[in-house]
C-alpha cells in the first residue's frame, strides 16, 4: 500500500512542477495533475530505457519523470487545444 501512495505523492509533485514550468490551460485538478506526473514518470522511464540510460528494472529519476510530464503536457496542447484564428 505504501508503494501506491508513494507513486501518488511522487506523481502529484512531478505534475505540479511540470504545470508550473509550462503555464497555460491544462486539464483537470489535482487528480489529473497526479496522473500526468505518474504517466510522465512512466514515459520518462521508457525513454530512458530506450536510450540505454536505465536498465530493465531501473525506474526513472526525478528529472526524467519531469521531462516525461512536460512532454505529455506539450502533446496534449498540440493535439487537443484548439487555437483561435
Amino acid at each position: 500500500m505504501i508503494g501506491v501512495l508513494g507513486w501518488m505523492v511522487f506523481g502529484l509533485i512531478v505534475g505540479v512542477i511540470a504545470k508550473l514550468l509550462m503555464p497555460g490551460r491544462d486539464p483537470g485538478g489535482f487528480i489529473v495533475t497526479m496522473l500526468i506526473g505518474i504517466a510522465g514518470a512512466l514515459t520518462g522511464g521508457f525513454i530512458g530505457r530506450a536510450l540505454g540510460w536505465y536498465g530493465p528494472t531501473d525506474g526513472a529519476g526525478f528529472f526524467m519523470s519531469l521531462l516525461g510530464a512536460i512532454l505529455l503536457l506539450w502533446l496534449y496542447r498540440v493535439l487537443f487545444v484548439r487555437r483561435a484564428v
